[in-house]
């Protein structure tokens, strides 16, 4: 029973806030261009920094960054920036932040963000070395250009005189053939540029997919980003989602309190932490009050805030998203970056907590609740709801 019990009371605190994820997710699909995420998420180290810097202030959870980071990554993110943002989204925001504030003071309201922001880069910068994320990469950018010309030339002759199909033709080429030079003038009319005058021939690349997406109403592609979220997205992730549920219900009911508190500090109570958050599904906000319990029980600010960081961060539907999409890899990087980065700066927090004798405890004060339990169980249901198929059908 206690199962059961621990189950709903999961399921129902992460439905509002990956239904969030997925309409964010959606709305991305209906009005983000691709090209902006290729110009800002695609290359190198500054596609790191910005994707840390979008994410932290996103009030999504680990469940609800899910859907965002895998339409970010088919959108044309690169796998270091993707996986930037799905550390620095989880880990922090601007509820998180304030809630920090008030329930554990000033000092983890301003280190924890930083944190956050810092082991992004770090882990997506890990991500980079990874030779199979590189080669995506690339590929997408070979595919980007492959795409942007609707003319292939026919030999290299052709590639030095005109590299795509929309290059304003001479008059001899209007006259005498298409700009497609493997076709005869009588198959004029069947290329891909049969301009009739010079001033159609610089339009002549226009594609079907642009002139349909300029002409549908704001309202017509909000709709249509929805319905993907709906259906196409939860579909992708909802088998890990459910996973990743159960795996944080046995934890929850099976793991003794004692276990943690036994510890109180150090190496080996931070590695125990780590080991206990990965298949854990817990939330930046919900686990400030859970990290403030454990202090007050005993537990250091850095075995604490190890915990607030490796938690949100890392759970098994999110590995299963990352794997399947990114390959094992940059898995292991993942995880070895967010492992090696809240060692860091939990050990960094006890010492300088030791270092300008503050005490966190003096800052803490009493949790409350963030959203009304019927409404989060709402939210369950209506996730539940969409996620099978036949009932969908329905509605959609």
């Amino acid at each position: 029973m206690a199962l059961l019990n621990n189950f709903i009371d999961l399921a129902a605190e992460a439905s509002p806030w990956l239904l969030l994820g997925l309409l964010i997710a959606g709305l991305m699909k209906a009005w983000l261009p691709k090209q902006l995420l290729n110009k800002h998420l695609g290359k190198g180290k500054s596609g790191i920094v910005k994707a840390a810097l979008v994410g932290a202030p996103l009030p999504l959870c680990s469940c609800g960054v899910i859907p965002v980071a895998t339409e970010l990554k088919r959108g044309g993110a690169s796998d270091p920036a993707t996986a930037s943002f799905l550390v620095a989204t989880p880990e922090t925001g601007v509820d998180s932040v304030s809630v920090s504030y008030a329930i554990l003071g000033p000092v983890f309201a301003i280190y924890r963000p930083i944190t956050a922001i810092a082991s992004a880069i770090i882990t997506g910068l890990l991500v980079s070395t990874d030779n199979s994320a590189r080669q995506t990469k690339n590929d997408d950018k070979e595919s980007s250009l492959t795409a942007n010309t609707c003319c292939a030339p026919a030999s290299a002759a052709e590639a030095v005189a005109s590299t795509s199909c929309c290059s304003t033709p001479t008059p001899k080429e209007l006259t005498g053939k298409s700009c497609s030079s493997s076709q005869p003038p009588a198959a004029e009319k069947n290329s891909c540029c049969p301009p009739p005058a010079p001033k159609a021939a610089a339009r002549c690349c226009s594609s079907t997919a642009d002139k349909t997406e300029n002409s549908e109403t704001f309202s017509r592609k909000t709709l249509l980003g929805i319905k993907y979220a709906a259906t196409q997205l939860i579909d992708d992730i909802i088998v890990w989602l459910f996973i990743g549920l159960v795996f944080a219900t046995l934890v929850r009911t099976l793991l003794p309190p004692s276990l943690l508190t036994s510890y109180g500090s150090g190496l080996q109570a931070m590695l125990i932490m780590i080991a206990i958050s990965i298949p854990m599904y817990i939330c930046a906000t919900a686990s400030t009050p859970i990290a403030a319990g454990f202090i007050l029980a005993g537990i250091s600010p850095g075995t604490a805030l190890v915990f607030m960081m490796a938690g949100p961060a890392t759970n098994i539907s999110t590995l299963g998203v990352i794997k399947n999409e990114m390959g094992s890899g940059v898995l292991i990087r993942y995880l070895g970056g967010i492992g090696l980065c809240a060692l860091a700066f939990g050990y960094l927090l006890d010492w300088g907590l030791m270092r300008f004798n503050i005490d966190i405890n003096q800052q803490m004060q009493h949790s409350h609740e963030l959203l009304p339990y019927w409404f989060s169980l709402s939210c369950a249901i209506l996730l539940a709801l969409l996620a099978i198929k036949p009932l969908r059908r329905k509605w959609l």
